[in-house]
C-alpha cells in the first residue's frame, strides 16, 4: 500500500526535474517567461525551471548566413536585372529577438530582400558592377539600422550573382572588344610617334656628321656577311654616286 502512496509522489518528482532542468550550450540563451511575462536571460549551463509556471525560448547567437533569393530589379538606367545575394548576421539581444519581433529569421529575410531591391533600384548598372564594395557596404548599413531595435547585428552582405540579359551581355562584349581596339591603336600610334622622333633626331646627327652614313653603310656590309647568302647585293652610297656623277658633268 505504502508503494502505492509513494508512485505518485516518485512520478510527480520525475516531472519536475524532467521539466524543470534545462542544459543551454555556450552559444545559446534562454529567454525566460514566467505566468507570461518576461522574467529574464539565463544561460549558458544549467538553468533551473519551474515547471508549468515558466517558459524558455531558445536562442543561439552564433553567425547566421543565409542567402537571399535572386531578386528582380530594375536599374536606374533601366536594365532589368537579377541580384542575390548572401547576410551574415547574429542575435546580440535575445530578449528584443523574442519580445520586439515574432521570427527575427524571417523577418531578417524579408528587409533583406526588399532593401537589396531597393538599393539596386537607385544605383546605375556600372557602379553596380565596378563598386561592389560600395554596395555591400550600403546594404549592410541599411539592415544594420533597421535590425538594431530587434537585437540584431548585420556584420557584412555580400552581392554574389548579377544576372545581365543576353542582349546587355552581347552589348557589353562589343564594347569591351571597341575598348582594346581603341587601346591598341593608341599604343601603335604611340610607337609610330617615338620611331619617329628618333629617326628625326638620327637624321639630326647624320646632317652634322655625314661620316656616320659611311659606318653605318659598313656595319651593314658587316651584317650582311655573317649570314649565309648566296647573293649580296652592296648598295652604293648616295655620296658616293653624287661624286662620281660630280666628276661626269666637269668632263
Amino acid at each position: 500500500m505504502e508503494l502505492i502512496f509513494l508512485l505518485p509522489i516518485v512520478l510527480l518528482v520525475a516531472f519536475f526535474f524532467l521539466n524543470a532542468i534545462r542544459i543551454l550550450r555556450e552559444y545559446e540563451r534562454g529567454v525566460i517567461f514566467r505566468l507570461g511575462r518576461f522574467s529574464s536571460v539565463k544561460g549558458p549551463g544549467l538553468i533551473i525551471l519551474i515547471p508549468v509556471i515558466d517558459k524558455m525560448i531558445k536562442v543561439a547567437l552564433r553567425t547566421v548566413a543565409f542567402d537571399v533569393p535572386p531578386q528582380d530589379v530594375i536599374t536606374r538606367d533601366n536594365v532589368s536585372i537579377k541580384v542575390n545575394a548572401v547576410v551574415y548576421f547574429r542575435v546580440m539581444d535575445p530578449e528584443k529577438a523574442i519580445i520586439e519581433v515574432e521570427d527575427y529569421l524571417y523577418a531578417t529575410s524579408q528587409l533583406a530582400q526588399t532593401t537589396l531591391r531597393s538599393i539596386m533600384g537607385e544605383s546605375e548598372l556600372d557602379d553596380i558592377l565596378s563598386e561592389r564594395e560600395k554596395i555591400n557596404a550600403q546594404l549592410q548599413a541599411v539592415l544594420d539600422k533597421h535590425t538594431d531595435a530587434w537585437g540584431i547585428k548585420v556584420s557584412m552582405v555580400e552581392v554574389k550573382h548579377i544576372d545581365l540579359p543576353s542582349e546587355m551581355q552581347r552589348a557589353m562584349a562589343k564594347q569591351a572588344e571597341a575598348e582594346r581596339e581603341r587601346r591598341a591603336k593608341i599604343i601603335a600610334a604611340e610607337g609610330e610617334f617615338q620611331a619617329s622622333e628618333k629617326l628625326s633626331q638620327a637624321a639630326s646627327v647624320i646632317e652634322k656628321h655625314p661620316v656616320t652614313i659611311q659606318l653605318r653603310y659598313l656595319q651593314t656590309l658587316s651584317e650582311i656577311a655573317t649570314e649565309k647568302n648566296s647573293t649580296i647585293v652592296f648598295p652604293l652610297p648616295v655620296e658616293m654616286m653624287s661624286a662620281f656623277l660630280s666628276k661626269l658633268n666637269n668632263k
